[in-house]
């Protein structure tokens, strides 16, 4: 029997806002408990504001840090952050009471620089965001050898010793992520030369890569069942997760194409989906019966009528905001550990689309058309795990009857 939760009363400040702040966690998603919570956190806080002679407009980032310092000078034992008032702050900024946040201006050179250059890979290179905020931060690493203890930079000295002395300790340290590291090298270099940072352009080390060098890392099939089987399909959760894996291990979806994947992107009538990939790409697939019914599941029974978003897959907690490609990740994760599998990423997942394609007899062609690879030769690489045409290949050894 679920206990009603008791509501706290809100004075002071932000009391005219309370019962408004109760109906938008409701259309949120909240539970009753959980909206109780809010209000109860909102309660104390205008009680707080009231003390130091605050009003509602005075509520900004850092009024709410002395807040939570000075419940911790009281002996509160729950941590609270920032993120504990988000949606209180939400709130009262769609009205209007309270400003909205500022986002905060780079404060060193370094970060200045930084943020030039992710607005020259997005506008100028036509990066994805994501893909340039990698870069960013892999460039904030090398950036931070060329600085001084003031936290001035000191390019003026920035040559070819210098990159190649960084790669070769980067590699030391990460060998494999040099690769990523050189290239975000690269760009940055390119783009302090385009700006008027360095006179000259400055090269960096290439470093030993054997192309198709690996073996794809795909699960066994017993393996995906065992996910699959894992997910709790009468819970929302489980109906939703299902889906996901669904999507991954038969269509061979990106973590990211999976969480971007919108309510409009299912063409029901036709069987198929708008999958919006890698460098904007807009490709469509076929929808298998199977994932095509997990799908409908999730939105039929579990998907909540509150979500934020009009994406497929939303947050599991209110708010129902869209799921990330962190989340769907996540996903994955939590459904190994579950099976006994250890750590596994979305990509391999992605791998077991394609063996299992392999297994049934497809072609190479016809797998890198469903995993949209540009070049024929990314696809080649599964060549070098399809055990029964390389069986024919093999010549018997001499003097052994075949």
């Amino acid at each position: 029997m679920m206990v009603k939760p008791s509501w706290a009363r809100v004075c002071g400040p932000l009391g005219p806002y309370a019962a408004g702040f109760r109906g938008e966690l409701e259309r949120l998603g909240y539970t009753p408990l959980s909206a109780a919570g809010q209000v109860r956190l909102a309660a104390h806080l205008s009680r707080w504001m009231v003390g130091e002679g605050l009003a509602v407009s005075a509520l900004t980032p850092e009024t709410v840090d002395a807040y939570f310092a000075a419940r911790r000078a009281a002996g509160y034992t729950n941590s609270l952050t920032r993120r504990s008032v988000r949606p209180l702050l939400d709130y009262l900024r769609r009205l209007g009471v309270v400003a909205c946040a500022e986002p905060a201006a780079p404060t060193t050179p370094a970060e200045r620089l930084l943020t030039r250059f992710r607005d020259y890979l997005v506008t100028q290179r036509g990066l994805a965001a994501s893909t340039a905020e990698l870069n960013m931060r892999l460039a904030r690493l090398f950036l931070a050898e060329c600085s001084q203890a003031d936290g001035q930079l000191d390019l003026e000295h920035l040559d070819a010793a210098v990159v190649s002395a960084f790669v070769v300790s980067w590699g030391a340290a990460w060998p494999r992520s040099v690769g990523r590291m050189v290239t975000a090298l690269r760009s940055l270099l390119r783009f302090l030369h385009v700006d008027g940072v360095l006179d000259r352009p400055v090269p960096v080390p290439s470093v030993a890569s054997w192309k198709l060098a690996g073996l794809p890392q795909a699960l066994e099939p017993g393996q995906v069942t065992a996910l699959l089987a894992s997910c709790e399909r009468s819970t929302a959760t489980g109906c939703r997760d299902y889906a996901i894996l669904l999507l991954l291990s038969r269509l061979g979806l990106r973590a990211g194409e999976v969480a971007h994947l919108g309510l409009a992107d299912i063409d029901w009538r036709h069987g198929e989906i708008t999958v919006r990939g890698k460098g904007n790409r807009q490709d469509r697939l076929p929808l298998p019966a199977d994932v095509g019914q997990g799908i409908v599941d999730y939105l039929r029974r579990a998907r909540p009528d509150t979500a934020q978003d009009r994406t497929v897959f939303v947050r599991a907690q209110a708010p129902h905001q869209a799921l990330t490609s962190t989340g769907v990740t996540t996903v994955v994760a939590i459904a190994a550990g579950r099976c006994g599998l250890g750590p596994i990423h979305a990509h391999r997942l992605r791998h077991c689309a394609a063996t299992a394609m392999l297994g049934a007899g497809g072609s190479l062609t016809e797998i890198g058309q469903v995993l949209r690879h540009r070049r024929p030769c990314t696809t080649a690489i599964y060549a070098k795990v399809d055990s029964e045409r390389l069986r024919r290949l093999a010549r018997p050894w001499p003097g052994v009857a075949a």
